[in-house]
């Protein structure tokens, strides 16, 4: 099980837009992953449970990933929150 906790950097933060392209990302591998912020625990791959978090662009979460592909999972999830671009091995 790996944590990592994310600045994200995406214009906007987890809104529509950016609720879509993490979810995008998350739903790619088979671990599950879970976001956390505030006490509050979500599916990643859930578009619902990512836009209640209400993540503003320059907010922290946690990430927590748990299964055979969960380094690769939080490594692209890093680099979404890092620098707000999809790209072409995320799609």
């Amino acid at each position: 099980m790996l944590y990592k906790e994310l600045t994200i950097q995406i214009p906007f933060g987890l809104n529509s837009k950016g609720a879509a392209m993490f979810t995008h990302v998350a739903n790619r591998f088979e671990s599950q992953i879970l976001l956390e912020c505030e006490n509050k625990k979500i599916n990643a791959k859930s578009i619902m449970g990512v836009l209640a978090l209400r993540i503003p662009e320059g907010g922290s979460i946690t990430v927590i990933a748990n299964g055979k592909d969960e380094q690769e999972a939080v490594a692209a999830l890093e680099q979404l929150a890092s620098t707000g671009k999809l790209t072409p091995e995320m799609l």
